[in-house]
């Protein structure tokens, strides 16, 4: 057991990966310290839309207070938390990155405080290419427990949904630019012309993370249209219920599905209609739940652990 203890920042504790990196830490020893960034939370991986420069400036006085406690490290995570780990002057830091951070319009604030934090993780190799200094790829684990393939009629029932026609999931708020809802609107009315049956697109948001299993079982594809993405969970845990994917090619995307049937990725509209109904057509499931194996929980959490060891003993 290890008896370390972290100070972490965070945009968000309420972050569902993020508090299930301390759950899991906590589960191998780790004693962790939470402190948030104050405002408004609009999502929960780290979007800054639901706060203002102000509200990410008041985290900083609590950030260097708490720097002169007994802790031994310091974890940033997500990139705009990263100045306030750095601009304390007593806890080696770690930097986790987790997409957005990188590959938005902050990005260049991220790249920057990457050079001078300790230690860096990052989601994916294509987020580790993007940096110009050395990083660790350790994406967010999936709780292969909880997340595993059950039939399609008992998910269905408890979700809500009707066994007729064609289930495509988008496990986002339309609202969130960067998940581009409207190009998967477009999609799936392009698909509808290709098949007999109804498809529905369902943007599930907002409900417990218990109960996403129980959706990823009862859809018959999961459509990612994102913009941009580091290590995006929602595929992970598609392919660890061996759910059917369509993607646009972000982030790791392409090389988890790489090899799998019943997993597409396209650039242009036409390549994700075409994966979308060839996946609709066939009953065959990927064995994508192989593929996530080693990115359990607690395999990317002992990563995690080796990772503050290395920091800590110098």
């Amino acid at each position: 057991m290890s008896d370390l203890r972290v100070l972490n920042l965070v945009p968000s504790e309420a972050s569902r990966f993020f508090q299930q990196q301390v759950d899991t830490l906590e589960s191998l020893g780790v004693e962790n310290k939470i402190l948030s960034v104050p405002g408004r939370r609009e999502y929960d991986d780290g979007d800054t839309s639901g706060r203002s420069v102000l509200d990410y400036a008041r985290l900083y006085p609590h950030a260097l207070a708490a720097s002169f406690g007994d802790y031994d490290l310091i974890h940033a995570n997500y990139g705009l938390t990263a100045p306030h780990a750095l601009c304390q002057p007593n806890l080696p830091v770690v930097l986790s990155l987790w997409g957005t951070d990188l590959f938005g319009k902050y990005g260049r604030v991220s790249k920057l405080c990457a050079r001078w934090a300790d230690e860096v993780v990052v989601m994916s190799p294509d987020m580790a290419a993007a940096l110009d200094c050395e990083s660790h790829v350790i994406p967010h684990g999936i709780d292969l427990e909880r997340f595993r393939p059950e039939p399609a009629a008992p998910a269905r029932e408890r979700v809500g949904w009707t066994d007729e026609g064609y289930h495509v999931l988008f496990p986002y708020p339309p609202e969130r630019e960067v998940k581009n809802y409207p190009r998967a609107d477009r999609v799936v009315d392009a698909a509808r012309d290709h098949l007999e049956a109804p498809i529905t697109l369902h943007a599930v948001t907002g409900v417990p993370h218990a109960e996403m299993p129980s959706y990823l079982n009862a859809a018959d594809a999961l459509l990612l249209t994102s913009h941009h993405e580091g290590s995006p969970n929602a595929v992970k845990e598609a392919l660890a219920c061996n759910l059917p994917v369509v993607a646009t090619d972000v982030g790791d995307v392409r090389t988890r599905l790489d090899g799998l049937p019943q997993a597409h990725v396209g650039r242009s509209d036409a390549e994700l209609v075409d994966g979308l109904v060839a996946v609709l057509r066939s009953d065959e499931r990927p064995r994508g739940r192989d593929r996530v194996r080693e990115i359990s929980r607690q395999h990317t959490g002992e990563q995690l652990l080796s990772l503050y060891r290395t920091v800590v003993d110098g």
